[in-house]
Protein backbone atom coordinates (compact mmCIF):
# COMPACT_ATOMS: atom_id res chain seq x y z
CA UNK A 1 0.00 0.00 0.00
CA UNK A 2 1.20 3.12 -1.19
CA UNK A 3 1.58 5.65 2.31
CA UNK A 4 2.24 9.58 2.15
CA UNK A 5 3.86 11.58 4.97
CA UNK A 6 5.17 14.62 5.87
CA UNK A 7 7.57 14.71 8.26
CA UNK A 8 8.70 17.66 10.04
CA UNK A 9 12.53 17.43 10.58
CA UNK A 10 14.72 19.26 7.98
CA UNK A 11 17.37 17.02 6.40
CA UNK A 12 20.85 17.94 6.76
CA UNK A 13 22.94 19.03 3.83
CA UNK A 14 26.07 17.42 4.15
CA UNK A 15 25.87 14.66 1.53
CA UNK A 16 24.06 17.38 -0.82
CA UNK A 17 27.31 18.87 -0.15
CA UNK A 18 29.07 16.03 -0.43
CA UNK A 19 27.31 14.87 -3.96
CA UNK A 20 28.24 17.81 -5.57
CA UNK A 21 31.65 18.12 -4.89
CA UNK A 22 31.72 14.63 -5.82
CA UNK A 23 30.67 15.03 -8.84
CA UNK A 24 32.59 15.35 -12.35
CA UNK A 25 33.64 18.90 -12.65
CA UNK A 26 31.92 18.79 -16.15
CA UNK A 27 28.60 17.58 -14.85
CA UNK A 28 26.92 21.17 -14.17
CA UNK A 29 28.57 22.91 -16.79
CA UNK A 30 25.46 23.55 -18.29
CA UNK A 31 23.17 24.89 -15.77
CA UNK A 32 22.26 28.56 -15.20
CA UNK A 33 25.85 30.19 -13.91
CA UNK A 34 23.18 32.69 -11.51
CA UNK A 35 22.66 28.93 -10.06
CA UNK A 36 22.11 30.02 -6.05
CA UNK A 37 24.79 28.34 -4.00
CA UNK A 38 22.79 27.03 -0.84
CA UNK A 39 19.62 25.13 -1.18
CA UNK A 40 16.61 26.72 -0.69
CA UNK A 41 12.95 25.49 0.71
CA UNK A 42 11.91 22.80 -1.75
CA UNK A 43 8.44 22.68 -3.20
CA UNK A 44 6.30 19.94 -1.89
CA UNK A 45 6.04 16.70 -3.59
CA UNK A 46 3.25 16.04 -6.01
CA UNK A 47 1.77 12.98 -4.05
CA UNK A 48 -1.17 12.21 -5.27
CA UNK A 49 0.11 12.17 -9.15
CA UNK A 50 3.06 10.45 -7.97
CA UNK A 51 0.77 7.34 -6.18
CA UNK A 52 -1.15 7.26 -9.66
CA UNK A 53 1.95 7.05 -11.65
CA UNK A 54 3.49 4.14 -9.28
CA UNK A 55 0.73 1.97 -9.04
CA UNK A 56 -0.04 2.12 -12.36
CA UNK A 57 3.65 1.18 -12.94
CA UNK A 58 3.09 -1.62 -10.26
CA UNK A 59 -0.11 -2.96 -12.30
CA UNK A 60 2.09 -3.00 -15.01
CA UNK A 61 4.81 -5.48 -13.61
CA UNK A 62 2.37 -8.30 -11.81
CA UNK A 63 3.03 -11.11 -10.90
CA UNK A 64 5.79 -9.01 -10.17
CA UNK A 65 5.78 -6.88 -7.00
CA UNK A 66 6.79 -2.88 -6.94
CA UNK A 67 8.63 -1.13 -3.80
CA UNK A 68 8.98 2.49 -4.00
CA UNK A 69 10.77 4.83 -2.05
CA UNK A 70 10.70 8.85 -2.70
CA UNK A 71 12.08 11.66 -0.34
CA UNK A 72 12.80 15.29 -0.33
CA UNK A 73 15.85 15.58 1.82
CA UNK A 74 15.69 18.67 2.95
CA UNK A 75 12.00 18.78 3.94
CA UNK A 76 11.40 15.05 4.74
CA UNK A 77 8.60 14.40 2.92
CA UNK A 78 7.92 11.33 1.63
CA UNK A 79 6.27 8.42 -0.23
CA UNK A 80 6.41 5.03 0.00
CA UNK A 81 4.45 1.94 -1.89
CA UNK A 82 4.68 -1.16 -0.48
CA UNK A 83 7.02 0.39 2.27
CA UNK A 84 6.95 -2.15 4.78
CA UNK A 85 7.38 -5.28 2.86
CA UNK A 86 10.45 -6.83 2.54
CA UNK A 87 12.36 -7.22 -0.72
CA UNK A 88 15.89 -9.18 -1.44
CA UNK A 89 18.36 -6.48 -1.78
CA UNK A 90 20.96 -8.61 -3.86
CA UNK A 91 24.19 -6.14 -4.36
CA UNK A 92 22.10 -3.25 -3.18
CA UNK A 93 23.75 -4.39 0.13
CA UNK A 94 27.23 -3.49 -0.67
CA UNK A 95 26.12 0.43 -0.40
CA UNK A 96 25.56 -0.90 3.59
CA UNK A 97 28.47 -2.51 3.77
CA UNK A 98 30.55 0.18 2.13
CA UNK A 99 29.21 2.68 5.09
CA UNK A 100 30.32 -0.17 7.86
CA UNK A 101 34.04 -0.55 6.68
CA UNK A 102 34.17 3.25 6.29
CA UNK A 103 32.60 3.35 9.90
CA UNK A 104 35.67 0.74 10.82
CA UNK A 105 38.24 3.54 9.19
CA UNK A 106 36.95 6.64 11.28
CA UNK A 107 37.28 4.23 14.67
CA UNK A 108 40.89 3.72 13.24
CA UNK A 109 40.25 -0.14 13.15
CA UNK A 110 40.91 -0.46 9.41
CA UNK A 111 43.46 1.28 7.39
CA UNK A 112 42.41 2.10 3.96
CA UNK A 113 46.47 1.09 3.02
CA UNK A 114 45.84 -2.54 4.91
CA UNK A 115 46.85 -5.11 2.44
CA UNK A 116 45.00 -8.46 1.16
CA UNK A 117 46.65 -11.28 -0.05
CA UNK A 118 43.48 -13.96 -2.01
CA UNK A 119 43.43 -16.93 -1.51
CA UNK A 120 42.30 -19.69 -3.68
CA UNK A 121 38.62 -20.30 -0.55
CA UNK A 122 38.43 -16.63 -0.67
CA UNK A 123 37.14 -16.44 -4.26
CA UNK A 124 33.45 -15.83 -4.30
CA UNK A 125 30.90 -16.23 -7.36
CA UNK A 126 30.06 -13.84 -10.63
CA UNK A 127 29.82 -10.86 -10.60
CA UNK A 128 34.18 -10.76 -9.84
CA UNK A 129 36.22 -9.39 -11.62
CA UNK A 130 38.63 -10.10 -8.83
CA UNK A 131 37.99 -13.49 -9.36
CA UNK A 132 38.17 -14.11 -12.48
CA UNK A 133 41.76 -12.68 -12.37
CA UNK A 134 43.24 -14.56 -9.66
CA UNK A 135 45.53 -16.20 -9.55
CA UNK A 136 47.46 -13.94 -11.76
CA UNK A 137 46.69 -11.16 -9.42
CA UNK A 138 46.28 -11.96 -5.42
CA UNK A 139 47.29 -8.30 -3.88
CA UNK A 140 45.22 -5.40 -2.88
CA UNK A 141 44.91 -2.66 -0.47
CA UNK A 142 41.03 -2.35 1.26
CA UNK A 143 40.85 0.99 -0.39
CA UNK A 144 40.76 -1.09 -3.77
CA UNK A 145 38.17 -3.74 -2.54
CA UNK A 146 36.31 -1.11 -1.42
CA UNK A 147 35.80 0.52 -4.70
CA UNK A 148 35.77 -3.01 -6.25
CA UNK A 149 32.59 -3.77 -4.03
CA UNK A 150 30.50 -0.55 -4.41
CA UNK A 151 31.42 0.83 -8.03
CA UNK A 152 31.88 -2.54 -9.80
CA UNK A 153 29.52 -4.84 -7.30
CA UNK A 154 32.29 -7.47 -7.19
CA UNK A 155 31.30 -10.53 -5.15
CA UNK A 156 35.16 -11.46 -4.09
CA UNK A 157 35.84 -7.71 -2.64
CA UNK A 158 32.83 -7.28 -0.87
CA UNK A 159 32.99 -10.85 1.14
CA UNK A 160 36.69 -9.93 1.90
CA UNK A 161 35.83 -6.67 2.82
CA UNK A 162 32.40 -8.56 5.11
CA UNK A 163 34.97 -11.12 6.82
CA UNK A 164 37.46 -8.35 8.33
CA UNK A 165 34.54 -6.28 9.63
CA UNK A 166 33.22 -9.15 11.26
CA UNK A 167 30.79 -10.77 8.95
CA UNK A 168 27.33 -10.44 7.94
CA UNK A 169 26.22 -10.47 11.60
CA UNK A 170 28.20 -7.40 12.53
CA UNK A 171 27.16 -5.74 9.67
CA UNK A 172 23.27 -5.94 10.67
CA UNK A 173 24.59 -5.13 14.26
CA UNK A 174 26.14 -1.85 13.22
CA UNK A 175 22.82 -1.12 11.58
CA UNK A 176 20.94 -1.73 14.73
CA UNK A 177 23.30 0.79 16.45
CA UNK A 178 22.74 2.87 14.43
CA UNK A 179 18.79 2.39 14.79
CA UNK A 180 18.59 1.74 10.82
CA UNK A 181 15.31 -0.68 10.83
CA UNK A 182 13.95 -3.27 8.76
CA UNK A 183 17.39 -3.95 6.83
CA UNK A 184 19.26 -6.85 7.62
CA UNK A 185 22.14 -8.39 6.29
CA UNK A 186 22.70 -12.25 6.82
CA UNK A 187 25.00 -13.72 4.49
CA UNK A 188 27.86 -13.51 2.44
CA UNK A 189 27.66 -13.77 -1.46
CA UNK A 190 28.93 -17.28 -1.92
CA UNK A 191 26.46 -18.41 0.28
CA UNK A 192 23.66 -16.92 -0.74
CA UNK A 193 24.74 -16.60 -4.64
CA UNK A 194 24.62 -20.75 -4.39
CA UNK A 195 21.51 -21.10 -2.07
CA UNK A 196 19.05 -19.04 -4.11
CA UNK A 197 19.26 -21.62 -6.56
CA UNK A 198 19.44 -24.68 -4.89
CA UNK A 199 23.05 -25.54 -5.66
CA UNK A 200 25.56 -27.22 -2.83
CA UNK A 201 27.86 -25.01 -1.43
CA UNK A 202 30.14 -22.89 -4.09
CA UNK A 203 33.30 -24.01 -4.72
CA UNK A 204 36.39 -21.44 -6.55
CA UNK A 205 36.14 -23.42 -9.96
CA UNK A 206 32.85 -22.02 -10.03
CA UNK A 207 34.03 -18.50 -10.46
CA UNK A 208 34.07 -17.64 -13.56
CA UNK A 209 30.29 -17.14 -14.89
CA UNK A 210 30.48 -19.98 -17.63
CA UNK A 211 30.91 -22.39 -14.75
CA UNK A 212 28.73 -20.84 -12.72
CA UNK A 213 26.17 -20.99 -14.93
CA UNK A 214 26.77 -25.01 -15.87
CA UNK A 215 27.01 -25.75 -11.94
CA UNK A 216 23.43 -24.12 -12.44
CA UNK A 217 22.15 -25.81 -14.86
CA UNK A 218 22.98 -28.76 -13.69
CA UNK A 219 20.37 -28.28 -10.56
CA UNK A 220 17.08 -29.70 -11.74
CA UNK A 221 14.84 -26.95 -12.71
CA UNK A 222 12.37 -28.12 -10.07
CA UNK A 223 14.92 -28.03 -6.82
CA UNK A 224 15.71 -24.55 -8.81
CA UNK A 225 12.49 -23.30 -8.76
CA UNK A 226 11.74 -24.15 -5.33
CA UNK A 227 14.94 -22.39 -4.19
CA UNK A 228 13.67 -19.07 -6.05
CA UNK A 229 10.08 -19.52 -3.97
CA UNK A 230 11.87 -19.89 -0.75
CA UNK A 231 13.97 -16.97 -1.39
CA UNK A 232 11.08 -14.62 -2.29
CA UNK A 233 9.88 -15.94 1.24
CA UNK A 234 12.72 -15.37 3.02
CA UNK A 235 13.46 -12.32 5.07
CA UNK A 236 17.37 -12.84 5.32
CA UNK A 237 19.11 -9.94 3.04
CA UNK A 238 16.30 -7.97 2.75
CA UNK A 239 15.11 -4.43 2.81
CA UNK A 240 12.14 -2.55 3.02
CA UNK A 241 11.11 0.68 1.17
CA UNK A 242 10.90 2.57 4.57
CA UNK A 243 13.72 1.31 5.94
CA UNK A 244 16.05 1.81 3.04
CA UNK A 245 14.96 5.58 2.48
CA UNK A 246 15.77 5.96 6.43
CA UNK A 247 19.07 4.96 5.72
CA UNK A 248 19.66 6.85 2.63
CA UNK A 249 18.64 9.99 5.07
CA UNK A 250 21.01 9.50 8.01
CA UNK A 251 23.63 9.10 5.50
CA UNK A 252 22.36 12.79 3.84
CA UNK A 253 22.20 13.86 7.23
CA UNK A 254 26.00 12.70 8.59
CA UNK A 255 24.51 10.45 10.97
CA UNK A 256 26.43 7.09 9.52
CA UNK A 257 29.73 8.15 9.03
CA UNK A 258 32.17 10.80 8.92
CA UNK A 259 32.27 13.97 6.39
CA UNK A 260 35.30 12.38 4.88
CA UNK A 261 33.68 9.22 4.79
CA UNK A 262 30.48 9.87 3.36
CA UNK A 263 32.14 11.52 0.86
CA UNK A 264 33.97 8.85 -0.26
CA UNK A 265 30.82 6.48 -0.17
CA UNK A 266 28.86 9.12 -1.94
CA UNK A 267 31.95 9.44 -4.93
CA UNK A 268 32.15 5.66 -5.47
CA UNK A 269 28.56 5.23 -5.39
CA UNK A 270 28.33 7.45 -8.51
CA UNK A 271 31.03 5.85 -10.09
CA UNK A 272 29.07 2.43 -10.39
CA UNK A 273 29.38 1.04 -13.70
CA UNK A 274 26.07 -1.14 -13.70
CA UNK A 275 22.45 -0.30 -13.51
CA UNK A 276 23.04 2.38 -15.95
CA UNK A 277 19.61 1.53 -17.63
CA UNK A 278 17.59 1.85 -14.08
CA UNK A 279 17.36 5.04 -11.86
CA UNK A 280 19.93 7.27 -14.33
CA UNK A 281 17.98 6.19 -17.47
CA UNK A 282 14.81 8.22 -15.53
CA UNK A 283 16.35 11.39 -14.75
CA UNK A 284 17.51 14.38 -16.32
CA UNK A 285 20.63 14.32 -18.12
CA UNK A 286 21.59 17.25 -15.62
CA UNK A 287 20.98 15.48 -12.68
CA UNK A 288 23.93 13.95 -10.32
CA UNK A 289 23.24 9.92 -8.85
CA UNK A 290 25.00 8.47 -6.37
CA UNK A 291 23.27 5.32 -6.78
CA UNK A 292 23.64 1.40 -5.75
CA UNK A 293 21.78 -1.60 -8.05
CA UNK A 294 21.38 -5.19 -6.85
CA UNK A 295 20.29 -7.77 -9.98
CA UNK A 296 19.64 -11.60 -9.11
CA UNK A 297 20.31 -13.94 -12.01
CA UNK A 298 17.13 -15.01 -14.06
CA UNK A 299 16.44 -18.39 -14.23
CA UNK A 300 13.60 -20.30 -15.23
CA UNK A 301 11.68 -17.24 -16.64
CA UNK A 302 12.00 -15.67 -13.03
CA UNK A 303 14.39 -12.57 -11.71
CA UNK A 304 14.67 -12.74 -7.97
CA UNK A 305 15.22 -9.18 -7.66
CA UNK A 306 16.21 -6.22 -9.46
CA UNK A 307 16.55 -2.90 -7.91
CA UNK A 308 18.39 0.29 -7.84
CA UNK A 309 18.68 2.69 -4.71
CA UNK A 310 20.43 6.00 -4.09
CA UNK A 311 20.23 9.77 -3.64
CA UNK A 312 20.06 12.21 -7.03
CA UNK A 313 20.27 15.90 -7.04
CA UNK A 314 19.11 17.72 -9.61
CA UNK A 315 20.63 20.99 -11.61
CA UNK A 316 19.10 23.48 -8.88
CA UNK A 317 20.94 21.42 -6.27
CA UNK A 318 17.38 19.76 -4.71
CA UNK A 319 18.37 16.31 -3.53
CA UNK A 320 16.23 13.01 -2.76
CA UNK A 321 16.89 9.73 -1.95
CA UNK A 322 14.93 6.99 -3.87
CA UNK A 323 14.33 3.40 -3.68
CA UNK A 324 12.46 0.93 -6.84
CA UNK A 325 12.90 -3.10 -5.97
CA UNK A 326 11.25 -5.42 -8.48
CA UNK A 327 10.75 -9.31 -7.25
CA UNK A 328 9.21 -11.95 -8.91
CA UNK A 329 9.60 -10.24 -12.22
CA UNK A 330 8.61 -12.58 -15.50
CA UNK A 331 10.01 -9.57 -17.72
CA UNK A 332 13.20 -9.63 -19.74
CA UNK A 333 15.78 -7.41 -18.54
CA UNK A 334 15.61 -4.50 -20.36
CA UNK A 335 11.63 -4.57 -19.33
CA UNK A 336 12.97 -4.71 -15.60
CA UNK A 337 15.33 -1.61 -15.78
CA UNK A 338 12.75 0.10 -18.11
CA UNK A 339 10.37 -0.18 -15.37
CA UNK A 340 12.78 1.31 -12.67
CA UNK A 341 13.99 4.03 -14.97
CA UNK A 342 9.56 4.81 -15.45
CA UNK A 343 10.13 5.25 -11.66
CA UNK A 344 12.33 7.39 -11.60
CA UNK A 345 11.09 9.78 -14.26
CA UNK A 346 7.16 9.52 -12.45
CA UNK A 347 9.91 11.02 -9.15
CA UNK A 348 11.31 13.72 -11.10
CA UNK A 349 7.70 14.60 -12.41
CA UNK A 350 6.15 14.59 -8.48
CA UNK A 351 9.59 17.11 -7.34
CA UNK A 352 8.83 19.83 -10.26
Amino acid sequence: MPCLEEAGRPMATLSRRSLLSAAPAGLLAGCDQKMPTTVSTTPAVALPGLDKAIVRIADAVRPGALGVGLMNLESGQSYVHNGERRFPMQSVFKMLLGAAVLAEVDAGRVLMSEGFYLLESQLSPPWSPIAQAWPGRREYTADQLLEAAVSDSDNTAADVLMKRIGGPGALTAWLTAKRVKDIRVDRYERELSAEVYGMPSFRPAWRTEAAFAAARDAVPPATRAAAARAYLADPRDTATPAGMLAFLQMLDRGDLISQASTRRLVALMSRTRRGAGRLKAGLPKSAFLAHRPGTSGFDLGLSSAHNDVGIFTLADKRSYAICAFLSGSTLDEAARDAIIAQVAAAAVRAVG
